[in-house]
């Protein structure tokens, strides 16, 4: 984990404490939490990569799902178990999970030191510097969502050092039926261009070649700026230009909003990914409508045709939902019979969950939770052979591969990914080669498939890429 300051913090002489952090939840809340480490940094808290013996441990949390929040309870009380020990000087839980739960988080866990809203994370300093000087009772700090979306600058990162996601827009105008996320974080605001590019400027002299554009609606960008207008495509034109970024990858595409200028942009880029997040949740009508996801079967179809059409090697990542209140048997059959035809090659399932505060908890025609995962299982089994499939047909191609990381214990055995792999989310590639470093985008020939990953072999990088004796064989041996 790099935890080293971007280039925008200036050096600190002396370090005041040390803090960690826990971070849950999604890419927007990782970069809320990066933000948060780069204002503790230059207030004098050195990061540290593990909890014990901390002075400050700051929980980043995720409140989704009821499974997320879940979570975040069984982290909190690992902390205080360490705090109890004398192991952690303070403990502070910030994000979302405060945000939602508010005074109930408070009253459940009074041994927590700070809780801190989405909105109030400019405050961290102040209340470590409270906690730490014994000044401060446990409390909660909300604040409103701010008119405009804040700027990410001065992060300390703890991604891979070549990978930096960059947030363009925050809260959601969306009224999806089982979603949480406007309530917790507030009405859709995009910022500018020139704060985008000024984030994406920094990250890239840090080192970033994969740049990942994420929003909670992506396509949605600089509508409240423009008067209804989309600008991603001219955000995407402008970051097609910065020199030191390698790969654009676009992730939260709503299908709503996709329109002809989008696909051209995306289509003609230099460093866009032809890989396109777009979560569809459901393709039968009765189901959709009652998701209010405003697009429809026939619109849902018609948009894919034109991305595969348009998009030269298109990679389309999806997320369904299944079990959702309502869904019968016939509509699930609908789903498998699309997936079956779209051939997706990347796509995750969820299971519904009854969220408290949603309309979508409050329907009839709830379905039974076993019969909601047993359904999730079903619709994954028919998803696994067409993600074989897709691996299988990879071997004997030479790809683009960025190198992310060594494989542990062997000094020739690598980890990566191709353009249609996000980082922690889709399959990865193993690759054999020498002289490789992370970071490095390098061509291999892919020799086998291993399930969701792939077996690739580093190759000379020629003017025609031209791959080396097809028969070789791979002897290290690779994760299962």
């Amino acid at each position: 984990m790099d935890l080293q300051p971007t280039p925008a913090i200036g050096p600190v002489k002396q370090f005041k404490a040390t803090c960690s952090v826990v971070m849950l939840g999604c890419p927007k809340n990782l970069v809320d939490t990066e933000r948060m480490l780069g204002l503790l940094y230059s207030a004098g808290y050195k990061p540290v990569p593990h909890p014990e013996g901390a002075d400050l441990v700051v929980l980043s949390t995720c409140a989704f799902l009821a499974s997320a929040r879940q979570e975040a309870y069984q982290v909190i009380e690992e902390m205080l178990e360490h705090k109890r020990r004398g192991q952690i000087r303070a403990v502070m839980v910030v994000g979302c999970l405060p945000q939602w739960e508010k005074e109930v988080l408070l009253a459940r866990y009074p041994e927590v030191d700070q809780f801190l809203g989405v909105f109030a994370r400019d405050e961290i300093v102040e209340a470590a510097d409270r906690i730490l000087a014994g000044q401060s009772q446990p409390q909660l700090r909300l604040a409103p969502p701010p008119a405009q979306a804040a700027q990410e600058l001065g992060r300390v990162r703890i991604t891979l050092p070549h990978v930096g996601y960059l947030k363009i827009a925050e809260g959601c105008n969306r009224r999806c039926s089982f979603c949480l996320i406007p309530q917790i974080r507030g009405p859709y605001r995009s910022k500018t261009i020139d704060q985008i590019l000024q984030e994406a400027q920094e990250l890239a002299a840090d080192g970033v070649q994969e740049l990942i554009l994420i929003a909670q609606d992506t396509s949605a960008y600089g509508r409240d700026l423009a008067q209804g207008h989309s600008l991603l495509p001219e955000l995407l034109r402008q970051l097609d230009q910065l020199e030191a970024i390698r790969w654009i990858r676009l992730m939260y595409l709503y299908p709503v909003g996709i329109d002809q200028e989008l696909i051209q942009t995306i289509a003609s880029a230099r460093k866009i990914l032809p890989y396109l997040d777009l979560p569809l949740q459901h393709i039968s009508d009765p189901i959709l409508q009652r998701m209010n996801r405003l697009v429809d079967r026939r619109q849902t179809e018609q948009l894919l045709e034109r991305l595969r059409q348009e998009i030269p090697r298109l990679v389309i990542r999806t997320t369904l939902m299944v079990g959702f209140p309502g869904e019968t048997e016939a509509h699930f059959q609908e789903l498998i019979h699309f997936v079956q035809h779209q051939r997706f090659e990347r796509l995750g399932v969820f299971a519904f969950s009854p969220e408290p505060g949603t309309s979508a908890a409050q329907m009839p025609q709830q379905i039974p939770e076993p019969v909601r995962q047993t359904r999730r299982q079903r619709l994954l089994q028919v998803q696994q052979k067409i993600a074989f499939a897709y691996n299988e047909a990879q071997v004997g191609k030479v790809l683009q591969v960025l190198i992310d990381q060594q494989v542990p214990g062997q000094a020739h055995a690598w980890i990566g990914r191709t353009y249609a792999d996000a980082p922690e989310i889709d399959g990865v590639v193993y690759v054999t080669g020498q002289n490789l470093r992370p970071g490095q985008i390098v061509p291999c020939e892919i020799v086998a498939a291993q399930g969701y990953d792939l077996i690739g072999v580093a190759i000379e990088e020629t003017e025609d890429l031209i791959p080396p004796n097809r028969g070789r064989k791979n002897h290290l041996k690779f994760p299962t």
